[in-house]
């Protein structure tokens, strides 16, 4: 059975002493700097020109990652200081915690939530994952990595990739507490874990790479998550609702921008509103508002919070059973308005993810991560590993990465694997624009 004492602790990764949540003298928590050391972080200031769903217009507001990033933080705060107060009532031996530090723990991990998502949204993460599948030299490199590592590269994932970011021991390291990276870590196994039960939520996906295994099992630990498998924990409870507020914002937001684009009607949009709303749906006031944006505008904040509110009963319904690990489904799922979000979600995908504009960009960003990852992969390859095979084209190409990551490659890194992953750091820390640039440059489409 799983602890809120434990599950809020504000020590940090290789701390050997439990911190305060709120040291003497400060006013700002350890929580509330977790969120500042995040929004101050390269990851993070990356997502600014990152793909949601669609592509940036020339007109319009669009979300970007960053967007989206900062919405879903500002709704997962709400839903962790609504829990905490009800949590901290009814566990009176709780000391030293307010509501806002649950607020914040959840605020942090959200603001996070996306930082290991690659350019191109969704389809960064397959194009990544196609090449190590299928490319032709993909065999040879399969023969020096073992059979986990080799199933981290074949199936990218952006989370796992995010946990990497939150916890690498760079000189600017973030080193967050342990509370924030479990509320972050939606997935908490591992990519070969051949017991995968995809129906569950928390092993739909997976949250960390071999190259991390060690820092994930001392944060699981150290935070007395349940141990379901070796290497697979239960989820922390805080993780459901950093799971509810993503999924509250996408299907909101998406739906929102969907119109703003021409893509869904007013009617559509405000029907599918309205339902979340139900009887605080008033058709006369909102037709005193002249504008239809600003009628969305007003709908779309009233049905966040409903989902807010829905979503917070939910979590305290199970609570209980989520510290002892015996609940593992999505929170919006359970809530009324479930039927409505499931609604929006076909409509979403038929509409919206599957346009022409949103194809067209899933397309070209296929063809620019498989050109960087076969140039740098291959040179990389060549030079630590084949090195009567390093032509002049994989010096070439060598030469255009930045030299932190030749620092990293020359004194760091001691495996293949390792070399490999220093590469999928680099372009999947790549916003949209650098990478389109760097491809053209590489094709010799564009030359500076």
């Amino acid at each position: 059975m799983m602890n809120w004492k434990n599950l809020m602790s504000a020590e940090r990764i290789g701390e050997v002493k439990r911190m305060h949540a709120h040291p003497a003298g400060n006013l700002r928590s350890e929580f509330e700097a977790d969120y500042d050391r995040i929004i101050f972080s390269r990851p993070f200031r990356n997502l600014q020109d990152k793909t949601q769903v669609f592509p940036l217009p020339d007109q319009d507001f669009v979300h970007t990652r960053l967007t989206h990033s900062l919405e879903v933080s500002s709704v997962g705060r709400s839903l962790g200081k609504n829990a905490g107060a009800s949590i901290l009532s009814k566990y009176k031996d709780i000391e030293g915690l307010t509501p806002s530090d649950f607020g914040a723990v959840v605020g942090a991990a959200a603001l996070a939530h996306d930082v290991g998502n690659p350019p191109f949204g969704h389809s960064g993460e397959t194009a990544i994952s196609d090449f190590f599948a299928h490319h032709p030299v993909a065999k040879m490199l399969q023969e020096e990595v073992s059979k986990e590592q080799w199933a981290d590269l074949t199936d990218f994932e952006g989370n796992a990739q995010g946990f990497r970011l939150l916890t690498r021991n760079q000189r600017q390291g973030l080193k967050l507490t342990k509370a924030t990276l479990a509320a972050f870590t939606k997935y908490p196994c591992y990519s070969a874990f051949a017991e995968r039960d995809k129906k569950k939520k928390s092993q739909k996906k997976y949250g960390y790479f071999q190259s991390e295994q060690s820092i994930f099992a001392e944060m699981a630990d150290s935070l007395g998550l349940i141990q379901r498998h070796t290497g697979v924990w239960s989820r922390h409870p805080l993780a459901f609702l950093v799971e509810a507020a993503d999924d509250i914002c996408y299907s909101i937001i998406d739906l929102e921008d969907g119109f703003g684009l021409g893509l869904v009607s007013f009617e559509q949009t405000r029907d599918f509103l309205a339902a979340i709303l139900k009887d605080k749906y008033m058709p006369e006031k909102l037709e005193q508002i002249p504008s239809d944006k600003e009628k969305i505008g007003v709908l779309r904040a009233v049905a966040i919070q409903v989902l807010i509110e829905e979503s917070t009963a939910v979590f305290l319904t199970h609570e209980e059973a989520m510290l002892a690990g015996g609940f593992d489904q999505a929170i919006t799922d359970l809530v009324p308005s479930a039927p409505v979000l499931e609604e929006i979600g076909v409509f979403s995908v038929e509409h919206l993810y599957q346009s022409r504009q949103v194809l067209e960009k899933e397309a070209a960003g296929f063809e620019v991560i498989d050109g960087l990852l076969d140039a740098f992969v291959l040179a990389v390859h060549a030079k630590y590993y084949q090195n009567k095979a390093y032509t002049g084209r994989h010096k070439s190409v060598f030469r255009l990465l930045p030299p932190d990551v030749v620092y990293k490659l020359d004194h760091e890194s001691t495996s293949l694997y390792e070399s490999i992953l220093l590469i999928t750091d680099y372009i999947s820390g790549m916003t949209d624009s650098s990478a389109i640039k760097l491809f053209r440059i590489l094709k010799g489409i564009s030359i500076n």
